[in-house]
């Protein structure tokens, strides 16, 4: 089984590319991940992890995602090899995404319901009154 699962912070805006030829969207973007422990004194270590999506995926992403947005990305590992021009070999891994999610809700747009759940409450309220007194029980 090869499942991973990250949530974390986009370090740049993702960068949507086409394949030459089949004009394939693909869309490439790094996310650091905090680590979930912290030596005392110290600042808060995170991971950094190459991320990839293609086709629909990529322009979804690629529309919608900025630096600094928190997402959650499932996908899978996949190792990648090249040849440099001097005949080096250089590996990596990244991962393909298979889905994504925002992890983050608009503050400010949950600020505005909530004031306004909480004024239709208030007016609902202004004409109830509790006379509860009188009841045998």
């Amino acid at each position: 089984m090869n499942k991973v699962i990250l949530m974390g912070r986009l370090t740049a805006d993702p960068e949507l590319r086409y394949t030459t030829g089949t004009n394939i969207p693909v869309c490439r973007f790094r996310l650091a991940v905090e680590r979930p422990f912290q030596k005392q004194g110290e600042e808060r270590q995170a991971d950094f992890f190459n991320i990839v999506a293609w086709r629909n995926t990529a322009e979804f992403i690629s529309k919608y995602f900025r630096k600094g947005v928190r997402v959650l990305v499932e996908g899978s590992l996949r190792n990648n090899d090249y040849q440099d021009s001097n005949g080096i070999k250089h590996y990596s891994v990244e991962v393909q995404v298979e889905r994504v999610y925002f992890a983050d809700g608009k503050v400010g747009q949950a600020q505005e319901v909530s004031q306004a759940e909480s004024e239709q409450q208030n007016d609902f309220n202004a004409g109830f009154v509790d006379d509860d007194d009188d009841l045998p029980f």
